[in-house]
């Protein structure tokens, strides 16, 4: 597959996953103070207050949609009239060419709605669709059951668990990770493909 363009803007039929701008700051506000209960990458994602959150979530909310390792532009994900903040994606890399992972995380307030589904099976279709990717791969804390339904909903295959997988700092205890992947032949047949969208590049052109 060939690369069609970074995907600056994502629109679904409930969604608008965007670049954060500064205009954005008061919703960034309101949104810090309604920390995540579900995450992706690694993450616990079960905490209930912003400090819980902060120990217990492993990637970086600045993560790019974007098909280029040198672009951290942060992103998150909106309700469409773009009025509420719902949480932050991205497709990070994490291992080698033709590969990035997804990572995701909704804001307490929100779960059981089907946006973290939503959101991972737009951006495994992104991936492959516009980035050109070989594989998209996801993970999640081993004890984080809520958010390890959504890789085996959307049809990604459990690789098996990443013993001590997700340090961030030397001195720090090292969780594992289990892992999911989904290549590029297998979105024929995924559950992905009934979540549609629009993607835009920086101009609003469509993609």
């Amino acid at each position: 597959m060939g690369v069609t363009g970074v995907a600056y803007r994502i629109e679904t039929p409930r969604l608008v996953l965007r670049c954060w701008e500064p205009d954005d700051a008061p919703l960034m506000k309101e949104r810090s103070t309604r920390v995540s209960g579900i995450c992706g990458r690694g993450c616990r994602g079960r905490g209930t207050s912003r400090s819980r959150s902060t120990r217990s979530c492993s990637w970086p909310a600045s993560s790019a949609v974007s098909s280029t390792s040198a672009s951290n532009t942060s992103t998150g994900s909106s309700t469409r009239d773009e009025s509420r903040a719902l949480g932050g994606c991205g497709l990070p890399p994490a291992g080698g060419d033709g590969s990035l992972e997804i990572g995701y995380w909704i804001r307490v307030d929100s779960i059981g709605q089907g946006f973290a589904t939503e959101v991972a099976a737009v951006l495994t279709r992104v991936g492959f669709e516009h980035f050109g990717l070989d594989r998209v791969d996801l993970s999640v804390d081993p004890e984080n059951e809520r958010s390890a339904k959504i890789p085996r909903k959307l049809g990604f295959v459990e690789e098996g668990t990443l013993r001590g997988g997700c340090r961030r700092r030397p001195t720090t205890p090292a969780p594992d990770q289990l892992m999911f992947s989904l290549l590029a032949e297998e979105l024929a047949v995924s559950p992905c493909l009934a979540f549609e969208y629009v993607a835009y590049d920086a101009l609003g052109r469509t993609l």
